[in-house]
């Protein structure tokens, strides 16, 4: 609701708040409904719910590594599907999934996110491929660590700044939440009208260089989750 009254503000545009379960496909198609009544048309899907914290995997519990995959990969799958089934199938439509980078390189104390991530990116070039027919695109964007975020606070963001970790990074630095809004808007939009089935990686090039230490990443992992 807060952030609905910041973008009526901000653009002067009408928004509709709703909160709903991703897990819950029947939940998802009485929010899509709602949102075709008050719109009529729905352009763009953004898949950006998900779970996420540092543990080994020996340390997860099954339940904790399937509620992750129900939230992030079973979740995007249940949203495109209700909303192609809805509304994509007969007009088109773009879908934009917020995947990781974690599984690049298999990322210490993230082999359930990494998981889920890699396998929405496999999904992405699936649909891409499918649905393109329908005037459907589907694309991922991997956003790396992005300052003044929930993930950035819980995932370790201020204990790689006093580690001077983000020197490893080609740019040198961490993200900007306009920097990811940007990427978004670019695969959103008609500036990319004939991108599908891809990943646009934001990271400033950290996935190529940062350390993907275990030993250190440990001393944050109890404090995360």
């Amino acid at each position: 609701l807060q952030a609905s009254k910041k973008l009526v503000a901000a653009t002067g545009q009408q928004c509709l708040p709703l909160c709903t379960d991703v897990r819950q496909p029947q939940a998802l198609a009485a929010a899509v409904e709602e949102a075709l009544r008050q719109f009529q048309r729905i352009d763009i899907l953004v898949n950006n719910a998900a779970g996420n914290f540092l543990c080994p995997a020996s340390a997860l519990s099954f339940n904790a590594f399937r509620t992750v995959l129900d939230i992030d990969t079973m979740g995007t799958f249940n949203a495109s599907k209700v909303l192609f089934e809805k509304y994509f199938r007969d007009h088109g439509g773009v879908i934009v999934n917020i995947t990781a980078t974690l599984s690049y390189r298999g990322q210490a104390l993230q082999v359930h996110a990494g998981a889920a991530k890699a396998a929405i990116d496999a999904m992405t070039r699936h649909l891409a491929v499918e649905w393109g027919p329908s005037k459907i695109r589907v694309n991922s964007l991997a956003p790396g660590p992005v300052a003044g975020t929930e993930g950035y606070r819980r995932l370790g963001g201020k204990w790689a700044e006093q580690g001077s970790l983000f020197d490893g990074i080609p740019l040198q630095r961490a993200g900007t939440k306009t920097e990811i809004a940007h990427s978004a808007l670019y695969l959103a939009s008609p500036l990319s009208s004939y991108v599908t089935g891809t990943t646009l990686v934001v990271d400033g090039g950290s996935w190529l260089t940062s350390a993907n230490s275990f030993p250190a990443l440990l001393g944050i992992a109890s404090s995360s989750a």
